[in-house]
């Protein structure tokens, strides 16, 4: 397996920025698209965890589109082999109260239709001021959180749901 390909990392550098600008504009049909449209979606916020495509698109159209500039002043992808990578960044941005600062980390795969976000987590940083990111932001652990990869998918294989010991995994079909 090739790790940082550098034609992978290119096209994900070019990538990365429409998605930026998505986000910041408010252009909720660019951003739902950049998702993965399958029912194992996932996306984890500052007061939400949301599952498939239909609670994302939700999201983006009830939240304000008032305050969403930000400034990411760390961007930084890996890739593994040709249709798997992580994009993890550090941001900030002016909330009511003051700078606030925030990670976000997504997982992209390389699927028929392109890359796709399989799963993202965004979070305003132990530490920051708190604000709203996309909704109050609820007092804040200050352990670091630690990052999680996944295992590559190959050609069309489909996923199922189940359930271990109480907890939602994602399992191989």
């Amino acid at each position: 397996m090739i790790i940082n390909a550098p034609e992978v990392i290119a096209e994900l550098s070019a990538l990365y920025p429409l998605y930026e600008n998505a986000l910041v504009t408010n252009d909720v049909d660019s951003l739902v698209s950049m998702f993965w449209d399958a029912p194992q979606v996932m996306r984890f916020g500052a007061t939400e965890n949301l599952y498939g495509p239909e609670e994302l698109e939700a999201l983006r159209k009830a939240r304000p589109a008032a305050n969403l500039a930000r400034t990411v002043t760390r961007l930084d992808i890996v890739s593994f082999g040709r249709d798997f990578a992580s994009i993890t960044l550090e941001f900030e941005r002016n909330g009511r109260d003051g700078l606030i600062r925030g990670r976000q980390s997504q997982t992209w795969v390389r699927l028929e239709q392109g890359w796709r976000i399989v799963s993202q987590k965004a979070r305003a940083s132990a530490g920051s001021v708190a604000g709203p990111m996309e909704g109050p932001e609820p007092p804040l652990n200050r352990r670091r959180s630690v990052a999680t990869g996944a295992a590559g998918l190959r050609g069309r294989q489909m996923l199922r749901r189940s359930e271990v010991k109480g907890c939602r995994m994602l399992a191989a079909a």
